[in-house]
């Protein structure tokens, strides 16, 4: 026996040495050590995503768009992005209400050069995107990217940009434009009395957005 090994630390040492040889050490899973708080999701992927890798969050819903983060995380879509494949119809709506043959990933799931979100999946002449307007809040309420009243689902319809409050450059902001002469503001369009985010529906609209603050 060596000198080593005749003192208690010595032992310990050869013992530690003889499992380590026999391979019975094995280093924690990558993944496990990946995700501090333990919600399934990898610290990288959050952090690169706005979320915060050392608080549980798999059950919250970050952009409203009902799928909950851990779901955005095992699809491959974006927390951050209530249209990750910007169709015009919210992630959520995409994997969960029924409509047939759309996918979040692919903003034209049926090859038939219209988006998904202005295709009408149920036949009842009313385009997918805006299918869930009187039922989602008004904290889920589709995104405006550019501030000019129209949401960016629409703003494709109109043939504006959704970066660009003033596509034309006319002094005119895109929302006050009536790209279809039908004496109706652009950015009062899709707004009917069933929207639950409505002018018309709750009141006054504090920010000209065609969404409903209160």
């Amino acid at each position: 026996m060596s000198l080593l090994t005749r003192t208690p630390a010595g032992r310990v040492a050869a013992v530690i040495a003889a499992i380590a040889a026999a391979g019975l050490f094995t280093a924690a899973p990558a993944s496990a050590a990946a995700d501090s708080d333990g919600d399934g999701m990898p610290n990288q992927w959050e952090r690169s995503h706005g979320l915060r890798p050392h608080v549980w969050d798999a059950g919250r819903d970050k952009d409203h768009d009902g799928l909950r983060n851990l779901a955005e995380y095992r699809r491959h879509l974006n927390p951050a992005d209530e249209d990750s494949d910007d169709d015009g119809m919210d992630d959520g709506d995409e994997v969960h209400d029924g409509r047939p043959g759309t996918n979040p990933h692919d903003r034209d799931s049926d090859d038939d050069r219209v988006r998904d979100g202005d295709e009408d999946a149920d036949h009842d002449g009313v385009d997918n995107e805006d299918a869930d307007d009187a039922t989602e809040t008004c904290v889920a309420d589709d995104d405006d990217s550019d501030d000019d009243g129209v949401s960016d689902e629409d703003e494709n319809e109109n043939h504006t940009s959704p970066q660009d409050s003033d596509s034309n450059d006319d002094g005119v902001s895109d929302g006050n434009e009536d790209a279809d002469d039908d004496s109706i503001a652009d950015e009062d369009e899709d707004d009917t009395d069933e929207d639950a985010c409505s002018t018309s529906d709750q009141g006054e609209d504090s920010d000209d957005h065609g969404n409903n603050n209160s």
